[in-house]
């Protein structure tokens, strides 16, 4: 047995590396989320041939820029639907789409935000059934001004209900076998999605400290969130895990809206619920808080210190961890962290961070 952040998690590079990577190196990269405040960099990322997410997020804990690479593990296919940048091997499809508001007007009972992200999602789903990759493992959303009002409506949960009317109108459940996902809030930028799709249907986990995001009361929009607390797959002779965004939530609550280290403790009590709950389900029980990838979103800069001191305290050791500035979902929320995981029964290749 091998234990591995993830078999399709490959690297982590700043952009400019990632541009000097061999075309042989390159022919094997499913996709990847890159996140840089430089200008010039996404310029430069913009003209790949793989499908590469970019947001415009500072990177907090070092360097400019940095590129989670995800690895296929044969012969790639790739190609663009619509609005969509993709590419795929047997088992899993890495897809891209970047839509801005300014394509659609105010009308209808939508507004322009909620218009892109329903039309994103259709667009995601149409894909999938045409390559039959049926099952969603991951999303990853990126929103500018996630926490400010326009039309009337926090701009989150505008993206919420764009996001629930696809899925309707897709015939798939919006609540218990949805995907994980997380959505993240930038200064700047069009709508930015990138997801993971495959060919086996994932197991979804909930985590019994929190009443699950798509149960949420009215309070929180007209519309409850559509993500599952985690994904389970297993791919081959792997086990990847999928952990959502996660905060200070308990039940359905904020706990801690002013303490930054109570949050941070709080976030991954709900991150330990959640891997207790998949090593239930687990083929075998490996998943531990110091085998995991975190990426850490943090509001406010400031807080990066008291955040890694308190995170290196909870997991024992210095985390494999990137850290990124962004809002998040809830304004009194001031940090969320994502997670993924895996194990191999029989070695896979791909390079480790």
């Amino acid at each position: 047995m091998r234990d591995t952040v993830s078999p399709l998690h490959g690297a982590n590079l700043s952009i400019a590396a990632f541009l000097k990577q061999p075309a042989q190196w390159k022919n094997s990269v499913l996709g990847a989320l890159c996140f840089s405040a430089d200008a010039v960099e996404s310029r430069m990322q913009a003209d790949m041939e793989v499908p590469c997410m970019h947001v415009p997020m500072q990177r907090l804990d070092a360097g400019a820029s940095i590129c989670e690479v995800w690895r296929g593990s044969a012969q790639l296919t790739q190609g663009r639907c619509g609005a969509i940048h993709y590419r795929h091997d047997d088992d899993v499809l890495f897809g891209v789409i970047v839509l801005p508001e300014t394509m659609f007007a105010a009308g209808a009972g939508k507004t322009p935000l909620q218009q892109a992200t329903e039309s994103a999602y259709r667009q995601v789903f149409a894909l999938l059934d045409t390559l039959r990759y049926p099952y969603l493992f991951r999303f990853w959303n990126y929103i500018a001004d996630i926490n400010t009002h326009s039309f009337g409506l926090e701009r989150y949960r505008q993206f919420n209900l764009g996001r629930q009317d696809a899925f309707l109108a897709h015939g798939r459940e919006v609540m218990g076998n949805v995907p994980a996902a997380c959505a993240l809030g930038s200064a700047q930028g069009p709508l930015t999605i990138a997801f993971l799709a495959g060919r086996v249907a994932p197991l979804s986990i909930e985590n019994p400290r929190q009443i699950s995001a798509y149960q949420y009361p009215q309070q929180y929009g007209p519309r409850s969130p559509t993500f599952s607390r985690a994904s389970l797959v297993r791919l081959g002779q792997a086990e990847v895990l999928f952990v959502s965004g996660t905060a200070s939530i308990v039940g359905h609550a904020t706990l801690h809206p002013a303490d930054v280290v109570a949050q941070t403790r709080e976030t991954m009590a709900n991150i330990e619920a959640v891997l207790a709950q998949a090593n239930r389900r687990a083929s075998q029980s490996r998943f531990a808080l110091a085998s995991l990838y975190y990426k850490v979103y943090v509001r406010h800069c400031a807080d990066l210190a008291q955040i890694r001191t308190e995170l290196e305290r909870i997991v024992g050791s210095v985390p494999n961890a990137i850290y990124l500035q962004a809002d998040v979902c809830r304004q009194d929320l001031l940090l969320e962290i994502e997670a993924t995981a895996g194990h191999t029964f029989v070695f896979m290749s791909g390079n480790r961070d």
